[in-house]
């Protein structure tokens, strides 16, 4: 449950963050979305009630996430247009077939599948063989990715460019909350991930002037051995449920000869 099912936000308020996180004034939004900016002023002031066709138009126009669609419509007074519905129900039955297969598919190398707050919700043989290797069988303190990296005390100890890899990540981060300004959960966890120790200051700003890298790799050593992978994110296109349209699976594949041959041991001891 988040705070905008617990107390009622003005739509148009709502409105006005949104624009503001897609940087878009009220002439641009409007135009956009084939209304005068005066109709959109007076709907964000709250003196125009939106009708039910016109908030989805601008919720096309500022591409929120259908979590947030649904929060703007009740805002609004109506009901929400898409389900949420539990990855172990019925409804779902085909998605997580798709998501078995993938997972299945993708060994003997490792693959997430993961919801936007990074949340690890299922996970190949390989993922766990790997972890197993690098914790020498200890399991891992966290079952959400971001906490993973960012605790001394899990695989973060294991990485060698902990650097780029934490910078990466936080600036997804700071993007998802930037880009959904009514998620207070990611907003808790930018506070929880900053506040880990060694986390350089500059973090805590979000860097919109240095380009993402076409390719991160992760690189772990431990025991004499170096492993090298780099990630592919698969998500499923046009979704009409909250769940679906929350997911993506990080697949990982080896950067060099030696990371694969050691995926290809690993597998095969454990057959």
């Amino acid at each position: 449950m988040t705070p905008l099912d617990l107390a009622p936000v003005p739509v148009g308020l709502l409105l006005r963050e949104w624009r503001a996180a897609r940087r878009l004034s009220q002439l641009d939004l409007a135009l956009d979305a084939n209304i005068s900016a005066r109709h959109l002023s007076c709907i964000e002031t709250g003196k125009s009630q939106p009708s039910r066709t016109l908030l989805m138009r601008l919720a096309d126009v500022l591409d929120m996430p259908l979590r947030e669609r649904n929060a703007l419509l009740r805002a609004g007074g109506y009901a929400p247009s898409y389900p949420e519905s539990g990855l172990d129900t019925p409804a779902l039955g085909r998605i997580n077939q798709a998501i078995a297969f993938i997972l299945e598919q993708q060994e003997p190398y490792p693959a997430f599948l993961m919801n936007r707050h990074w949340d690890v919700l299922a996970a190949n043989k390989a993922a766990q063989r790997v972890s197993d290797f690098l914790l020498d069988g200890r399991p891992g303190k966290h079952t959400n990715m971001l906490r993973t990296v960012f605790d001394p005390d899990d695989l973060r100890c294991r990485m060698t460019n902990w650097d780029d890899v934490g910078s990466t990540l936080i600036g997804h981060l700071h993007a998802l909350v930037a880009g959904s300004p009514t998620d207070a959960k990611a907003r808790a966890l930018l506070d929880e991930i900053l506040a880990y120790p060694d986390v350089p200051s500059r973090w805590r700003l979000r860097d919109l002037d240095t380009p993402p890298a076409p390719l991160l790799t992760t690189e772990f050593s431990h025991r004499g051995v170096a492993l090298s992978f780099f990630s592919t994110i698969t998500t499923f296109g046009t979704p009409r449920d909250i769940t679906i349209d929350e997911l993506h699976i990080e697949s990982c594949f080896p950067m060099d000869e030696a990371t694969a041959q050691f995926c290809r041991d690993a597998s095969r001891v454990n057959e």
